[in-house]
């Protein structure tokens, strides 16, 4: 046998994790508090070996085999194929034997322990074995010490036999706790806290692993793993072609439009017309067969075809024909990894050539993660998809009715490749927007604003604002007569 072929363990993102699964043949350690999932995952490890044809065994201690049926079927799990070996202390392995106390290690003779289990695995031969928890074994030692050598000898016992073995384990400080991890070949770690349910793998022998953390969901039917985006592993040449807004002002001021596989912010205060703006991209790379896609943080779709058709942006049409999508993103419903792992199978599966997120604070609200991390995901998000020649359209909100001290308000605007500023100018006690370029990397910019209007028709752009001065300070000012 290969001692590195490896198995799956039946949840996708995991193996994905893992490089292809566990190894054949090797204890893996899964480390969680109470609820963080582990022993659905070690059930999940079990399903996939039924699966495969494979004879699996379950060795549990704190719930009864009819307990275990019942959590499992809630998942729509049937593990009626498999073994059961119950450890407890009321349990029918017992029977014929001296009484046990589990706790009270004084009056155990745990030779003859481990050696009942060894019979037992013996006899049923599982190719996958889920130990839930392994502090059953740590009961039935007198000492530490005695602990370790057993549990060596166990896991030499298992290994030899080509045994796959998941255990579980609340973590601890003790010291047993360290011995654990120490023998353990991988270490799967879950995590459940304010920033939503989290995995990661600090350990996996002989292979290795994708570090850092990665998303975690316990769904109707098991557990769903959303590993972090790489962004390195899909690395191109940058080929400068633009796609345009299909008004021609404003694809003037970008110097032709904006580059493929680039970054923009499309930043200003509320109300100034950055969706709408966004919007107008969408639609014509739409019209031009590039499958765009919005997720929207910050209102219904519903709201978003209204308010784009009464600009005149034909959406539903659109939408209908399949030449767009437009998806919603429920408040605090998904990690940092799921919502990448969404927008990445949108463009593998779809083709999606251009993608807008409305807008940045929406995000980090509506996304599960503190706001220093989620700032991190986004930015390896935006990598990915410049990597996969995608435009990103970011809508970012400042704070500032006028003036711009700031690119964004997310203070991330190094990601962004371009830089659209939409902001509100005063013209004699008369309220007016422009719009200029603050910031294009790929190509030469029109460095002027420009009138910017929303009417029935759609966007106007009008003349370069010769004649205005201070926008950016927040003090405007008209200095001749014409526009």
């Amino acid at each position: 046998m290969d001692s590195l072929e490896t198995v799956e363990t039946g949840v996708a993102g995991l193996d994905e994790i893992l490089f292809g699964g566990v190894v054949m043949g090797r204890l893996y350690l899964v480390v969680g508090r109470p609820g963080t999932g582990k022993t659905l995952l070690g059930i999940e490890f079990l399903r996939t070996g039924l699966e495969n044809d494979e004879t699996v065994l379950f060795v549990h201690g704190e719930e009864s085999e009819t307990e275990i049926h019942a959590n499992a079927s809630s998942f729509g799990i049937d593990l009626s194929a498999a073994e059961f070996l119950d450890l407890g202390p009321d349990s029918d392995f017992f029977e014929g034997n001296q009484s046990y106390d589990l706790v009270d290690t004084r009056d155990i003779e745990s030779d003859q322990f481990i050696e009942d289990i060894r019979d037992a695995i013996e006899e049923i031969n599982p190719d996958r074995v889920l130990l839930d928890p392994i502090s059953q074994l740590q009961y039935i030692e007198p000492s530490e010490y005695q602990f370790r050598k057993r549990l060596i000898s166990f896991m030499r016992f298992l290994k030899g036999r080509g045994t796959t073995v998941i255990a579980t384990q609340t973590p601890s400080k003790s010291r047993s706790d360290n011995e654990i991890r120490s023998l353990s070949d991988g270490i799967i770690e879950l995590e459940r806290g304010e920033g939503g349910r989290r995995v990661s793998v600090p350990k996996h022998r002989g292979i290795g692993q994708q570090d850092g953390t990665h998303g975690l969901e316990i769904r109707e039917d098991g557990l769903a793993v959303y590993p972090s985006l790489i962004p390195d592993q899909f690395e191109r040449e940058f080929i400068p072609t633009q796609i345009t807004s299909g008004i021609d002002e404003l694809d003037t001021m970008l110097g032709g439009g904006l580059e493929r596989g680039t970054a923009t912010f499309i930043s200003g205060p509320t109300g100034v017309g950055k969706t709408t703006t966004g919007t107008q991209f969408l639609a014509a790379a739409a019209e031009q067969g590039g499958s765009p896609v919005a997720y929207l943080f910050e209102e219904s779709p519903k709201t978003f075809v209204y308010r784009s058709e009464s600009t005149g942006t034909p959406l539903s049409d659109l939408e209908a024909d399949g030449a767009l999508s437009i998806e919603a993103v429920e408040p605090l419903s998904l990690s940092a990894e799921e919502f990448a792992q969404r927008v990445k199978m949108q463009v593998d599966v779809h083709g999606s050539e251009v993608v807008m997120i409305d807008g940045v604070d929406g995000y980090k609200v509506a996304i599960q993660g503190d706001e220093e991390a989620l700032g991190r995901k986004l930015h390896g998000l935006i990598r990915y998809l410049k990597s996969r020649d995608v435009t990103v359209l970011l809508l970012d909100e400042t704070e500032q009715v006028t003036g711009m001290p700031s690119a964004s308000s997310a203070n991330i605007s190094y990601i962004a490749d371009n830089i659209l500023l939409l902001n509100y100018i005063e013209q004699g006690g008369e309220l007016r927007k422009g719009i200029g370029v603050l910031k294009k990397r790929a190509s030469d910019f029109e460095r002027t604003m420009r009138e910017f209007q929303i009417t029935s028709d759609g966007i106007v752009v009008g003349e370069p604002l010769t004649d205005v001065e201070g926008i950016l300070e927040g003090t405007p000012r008209w200095t001749g007569d014409g526009r």
